[in-house]
């Protein structure tokens, strides 16, 4: 099981889009029910970690930990559905993806570990500016349902602002990863490569 953190994120972080947006009211019978489910998936979860060692199981633990902080905050969303409630569910997913990949890092050595590290934090970035966007999209579009023009154009201005944001917390977590490869370099190598990687992100 060594897939490749970006690989895990991305993924991980796509099913959980996809959750997310098929919210659905519930019950508070079946919103205690669930959450009870939840607590069982998580004390049997542990169970096959218990077999390990090292960092396997702190892999191990660290995934059965994600998964049910994910679902408590996915039920949640689907309770008691919100912009804010879906972003939560959402960020959720990207900090126990983001916590095992990092993990996974430690199987690494120099500046391989570091860059490893570096990738699997900017996909985390990526997602939650990605999440930000969508809760601010989602409370825009709610304030120009309202019929004046200074409600829509705010609207715009705060989707804008929002898609500014996203993409500048992309651009410095991808900086980030380009400096830390950089340091596997020396000499004159090493400033060439950094002086690339700042006019490739316009730093």
């Amino acid at each position: 099981m060594k897939s490749h953190p970006l690989n895990l994120l991305a993924l991980a972080l796509c099913l959980t889009f996809g959750v997310a947006a098929q919210a659905q009211t519930m019950s508070k019978e079946e919103y205690k029910m669930a959450g009870e489910k939840i607590s069982a998936d998580y004390k049997a979860g542990k169970i096959p970690c218990a077999s390990l060692a090292g960092n396997a199981k702190d892999i191990c633990m660290a995934e059965v930990k994600g998964t049910e902080k994910t679902a408590k905050a996915e039920l949640d969303a689907n309770y008691k559905p919100s912009a804010k409630a879906h972003r939560n569910a959402r960020d959720a997913k990207a900090d126990a993806v983001y916590t095992v990949a990092k993990l996974r890092c430690k199987d690494q050595a120099g500046n391989a570990k570091d860059v490893c590290v570096k990738e699997a934090k900017a996909v985390e970035a990526a997602s939650k500016a990605d999440s930000k966007l969508q809760q601010k999209t989602y409370e825009a579009n709610a304030d120009a349902k309202k019929t004046s023009s200074e409600a829509v154009n705010k609207a715009n201005e705060k989707v804008s602002e929002a898609r500014s944001e996203a993409a500048a917390d992309k651009t410095d977590a991808k900086y980030k990863v380009a400096k830390e490869k950089c340091d596997a370099l020396s000499g004159v190598a090493k400033d060439n490569c950094l002086s690339d990687a700042k006019l490739s992100f316009g730093k």
